[in-house]
């Protein structure tokens, strides 16, 4: 707990000022409100003991506590509001800095890692974990350490009235903490099973959702929503087991503390009963006893979510040990855009372990001792059978990935040299399934150029031919796209792709089979735009469709893990070997028409 806690602290950093004076704050703010107890017990003793010995009675001391009352109230509301102004921001503050951290972080990693880490478990960590932290974390820290700072002061103020009440308060404390350290426990032993189950829905309900266009067409709603009823039932058998496990321990700390409120009236009567001790002194004890550990027993709640939080923050710490794919790299400008494959190996992670569990043999290798040149300023068509390892190219390229061994060179670089962002200023992607953000079609292009003017983005709407269609849209330019593009055709998905890629004016253009599923009604307007993208640049096209390929200056034939040719067109249809057999049933196959 106490471990935890100095985590959060540390966690705080630049904000540590405001969470000890917010600490400081809430002290002030908790003696201030037992206060208030303590004068009226006191004035009410004094009116007893003078009842009891018929002296006369100083009615101007009722004005002087009503007066105090106020004024302790008022203190105890002031250094509340302080505290909250001081401490309760610092959780929100923290968790959007993370959030975005975590971006940061999650755009810096090898692609593996959303191999190796889960959809839910990621989500998880961004929403579930951090929740925990940004609205519990500095609720609880703040329970705890005012909680032990209060019940040192009044264990020392008692024993300044009476050391056998200190030592009975003493003792009830730490039997309370005794019990709180089995609270500690369960909540650690606890959190990594119910952190599972939660990442376990978080992922069953992605898959559902992502899967419910399938769900429909099959009639399959009963097997499909199965995973997701058995997470769901699963975190909550969990978390009812989890509750139960901690029910034993809440009560003992409980009832050590109350026990302690009961000795400490039976301790202050046997003094007061022996002369060792006024009424007023006693009344006040009697009165205060049984809210004098309010602020500790409090921390049996702090106790139960420390230990989710002390879990979060395991993951938090996972997250940011991610290896950074560009990890010493530097921002280059390049005067040149030649790229060359030397001797260049890669394999894919299988293991169902992480990073550093996985083995060599765990590598399911894609391409194996690869090495090509493409010259600046040409067009380089990338052919071979589905699987051969094409599309693994163009992201080696871009270093989604790291080679396993040999080097890729851009202009003469390596691109291990360069940090993620200067590489990819020089290439533009244009995939086979666009994906647009929730957003206007104006910012899902400016997306290529964020400091791009509305001129410059309608530009690139009429090279990439999509301005017509967008001005036919309800807001034009500013019609929200529905998430992943929902709302367009992918014909107009395709087009704002190559929009934003023109907008970006990149030196290299990757396509990847960027009109393999485009209808003939959209194909030549998708051709014109390509054809305006990639004047002047350097051109890796994947590509089945012949137009593409014969117009190349070098097609790279791959199979089986390795270029099995080289060449042009021309070239490659004088020899016998995979691209001419490839040729000659993509002939066949466009030639084909219904009779």
């Amino acid at each position: 707990m106490f471990k935890t806690t100095k985590r959060i602290i540390d966690w705080c950093g630049p904000y540590k000022k405001r969470l000890y004076l917010g600490f400081v704050c809430a002290f002030f703010a908790t003696w201030f409100g037992a206060a208030p107890t303590m004068v009226a017990a006191y004035t009410l003793g004094k009116a007893i003991e003078s009842a009891r010995t018929g002296s006369p009675f100083d009615t101007s001391l009722i004005v002087l506590s009503f007066a105090a009352i106020i004024v302790l109230v008022l203190l105890r509301f002031l250094f509340s509001y302080w505290r909250a102004k001081l401490q309760e921001s610092i959780g929100y503050e923290l968790a959007a800095e993370q959030r975005i951290k975590i971006g940061d972080i999650l755009k810096r990693v090898s692609l593996g890692y959303f191999q190796e880490n889960s959809a839910g478990d990621i989500l998880s960590t961004v929403t579930t974990e951090l929740s925990s932290l940004e609205y519990q974390g500095m609720r609880m820290i703040n329970e705890v350490v005012n909680g032990y700072i209060n019940v040192v002061a009044i264990i020392l103020c008692l024993g300044f009235f009476s050391i056998p009440a200190a030592l009975v308060a003493l003792a009830g404390v730490l039997l309370s903490l005794l019990f709180l350290h089995g609270v500690s426990l369960q909540s650690e032993k606890n959190a990594p099973v119910n952190e599972k189950a939660v990442e376990d829905m978080s992922g069953a309900t992605i898959e559902y959702v992502r899967g419910l266009p399938i769900v429909k067409s099959f009639g399959q709603e009963g097997a499909s929503i199965a995973s997701m009823k058995k997470a769901v039932n699963d975190s909550k058998n969990i978390n009812i087991k989890i509750e139960k496990g901690f029910t034993p321990f809440n009560c003992l700390h409980l009832f050590s503390l109350k026990l302690a409120s009961v000795g400490l009236v039976l301790v202050t009567a046997w003094m007061t009963l022996g002369g060792q001790m006024e009424l007023p002194i006693m009344l006040m004890f009697c009165m205060f006893s049984f809210t004098i550990f309010g602020s500790v027993e409090a921390v049996n709640d702090s106790a139960h979510v420390l230990g989710v939080i002390d879990s979060a923050m395991d993951k938090l710490e996972e997250v940011e040990k991610a290896v950074y794919i560009d990890e010493g790299g530097s921002d280059i400008m390049l005067a040149s855009h030649d790229i060359e494959f030397q001797h260049v190996s890669f394999g894919y992670e299988v293991s169902p372990q992480g990073r550093e569990g996985a083995l060599e043999h765990d590598k399911r290798e894609v391409l194996h001792d690869v090495s090509f040149i493409i010259p600046q300023n040409t067009t380089t068509a990338i052919v071979g059978p589905s699987g051969s390892g094409k599309s693994t190219l163009c992201n080696l390229i871009a270093r989604f990935y790291d080679v396993n061994s040999g080097e890729i060179k851009i202009g003469g670089r390596n691109v291990k040299d360069f940090t993620c962002d200067s590489l990819l200023r020089n290439i533009s992607m244009v995939f086979q399934n666009v994906y647009l953000f929730h957003d206007t079609v104006k910012n899902n292009i400016r997306f290529g150029n964020p400091n791009a003017t509305d001129e410059q983005i309608i530009e690139a709407a009429k090279k990439a031919r999509c301005h017509d269609f967008i001005m036919s849209l309800p807001d034009g330019y500013d019609t929200m796209v529905g998430e992943g593009g929902s709302s367009l055709s992918g014909g107009e998905k395709q087009r704002i792709s190559i929009a934003r890629a023109i907008l970006k004016d990149a030196p290299i253009v990757i396509l990847d089979e960027a009109t393999a599923s485009i209808d003939p009604e959209n194909e030549h307007l998708i051709q014109e735009a390509i054809s305006t993208l990639t004047q002047g640049k350097t051109i890796i096209t994947i590509a089945h469709r012949l137009a593409t390929i014969q117009n190349a200056d070098k097609i790279l034939v791959v199979d089986g893990g390795g270029i099995a040719q080289q060449g042009t067109h021309k070239e490659l249809m004088s020899q016998e070997g995979v691209y001419k057999r490839f040729i000659e049933i993509r002939e066949k196959a466009e030639g084909w028409s219904i009779g």
